[in-house]
């Protein structure tokens, strides 16, 4: 209710605050065992800590997690799974200027109004800095994930700005600050330097992919795969609008276009974003998500005090001029908390369905030995 645990099957529930001692988040349901370290969280959360570039908030977080339970001689054991991030960095000085102000395009305001009390140091609990326990979680999941299906998740920045990237291949994204997937990224440090020095900042559009997704994720109603998708990734900090597939060019495309046709090799295009009725195809999830510009800028704004009372806010201390700019292994992780919610749901509800099937191909295949020989190789999507 308190809105703080995401999933249910395979819970995570995230505590902590930005300038606390520490973060971090408790995995209830990872099923036992998997072969789990340190070693196996912490890649992701290199990829998403703080001062790894200028063009980042320069707080030198080294996000070094800690597995406190549900491992045992190097394996999961069935039971929960505490992670914790200590908090090594904090200037909360910066924040006692702010501590009677709403910031725009904070929190600030809701959580007075909701709570009657608010952390202002580097916005408390809905920091970005929270982020980090989610993508220690989905570290998890996307482990077991690949040893069970081989799926991979991947993400990569699509636009910085008014900046359209072009996509030339996955394999530059993690040469560059950027997660850009391209090789020379020259335009949009100038871009970011230019923006620094204006004392303002930009928003992004980020890209994230799912590959060999198990066909038949996702209920038929209320937890459809996409809209599950579409919960998660809005849960992200700054997070404004989420397209699947085709998006909102679903709009100007004709059900000629949009409707992916099927072959007996597959589906010839992949506008439906890997889900059907709100089930999973077996193509790649395809999702994007925008984000808003950075609201900690020292540019003044007008804004009001705890006392209704009108005030100038310059928001000092160190910010990310782009949030996006980080944000690509926080949607991957994301996404691989859906898919391993709605792949252990399906394993419990359609178990049966899937060892029939095996059975059935198992019975023909002696009786397709004979067929197949006489027609040759088959490929066959199905």
């Amino acid at each position: 209710m308190s809105g703080n645990t995401f999933g249910t099957l395979f819970a995570v529930t995230n505590f902590g605050e930005s300038h606390g001692p520490a973060i971090g988040c408790v995995i209830d349901g990872c099923p036992p065992g998997m072969a789990l370290t340190e070693a196996d969280i912490q890649g992701d959360l290199d990829r998403r800590r703080p001062g790894t570039s200028r063009h980042v908030t320069q707080r030198n977080e080294p996000d070094a997690v800690q597995i406190l339970s549900g491992v045992y001689e190097g394996k999961t054991t069935g039971t929960p799974i505490a992670l914790l991030i200590q908090n090594t960095d904090q200037r909360s000085k910066d924040y006692g200027q702010i501590a009677q102000q709403f910031r725009p395009g904070h929190a600030d305001f809701t959580y007075w109004k909701k709570y009657g009390i608010r952390d202002p140091r580097g916005g408390g609990r809905s920091s970005a800095r929270l982020t980090a326990p989610m993508v220690a979680a989905g570290a998890v999941a996307k482990k077991w994930l690949f040893e069970k299906y081989g799926t991979v998740f991947r993400g990569c920045m699509a636009q910085i700005g008014e900046i359209v990237i072009p996509f030339e291949s996955w394999k530059h994204v993690p040469n560059n600050p950027f997660f850009a997937p391209m090789a020379d990224v020259g335009a949009l440090e100038a871009y970011m330097d230019a923006l620094r020095k204006a004392g303002d900042s930009c928003g992004a559009r980020i890209r994230v992919t799912a590959s060999k997704v198990p066909i038949g994720l996702g209920e038929p109603l209320f937890d459809k795969m996409d809209s599950d998708i579409a919960y998660a990734l809005m849960g992200i900090n700054a997070v404004k609008g989420v397209e699947i597939g085709a998006g909102f060019a679903s709009v100007t495309q004709r059900g000629t276009t949009h409707g992916d046709s099927i072959t007996p090799q597959g589906f010839t295009t992949n506008n439906s974003g890997g889900t059907l009725g709100g089930i999973t195809s077996g193509q790649d999830l395809e999702v994007s998500i925008a984000i808003k510009p950075t609201s900690s800028i020292i540019s003044p704004r007008q804004s009001i005090d705890v006392h209704n009372q009108p005030v100038e806010v310059v928001t000092k201390g160190r910010h990310d001029p782009c949030v996006g700019i980080r944000a690509t292994p926080i949607a991957e992780a994301m996404l691989a908390l859906v898919v391993m919610e709605h792949a252990l749901r399906n394993r419990a509800q359609n178990g049966d369905v899937h060892a029939q099937e095996r059975r059935r191909a198992s019975a023909g295949g002696a009786d397709a030995g004979t067929s197949s020989e006489a027609e040759g190789p088959q490929s066959s999507f199905l």
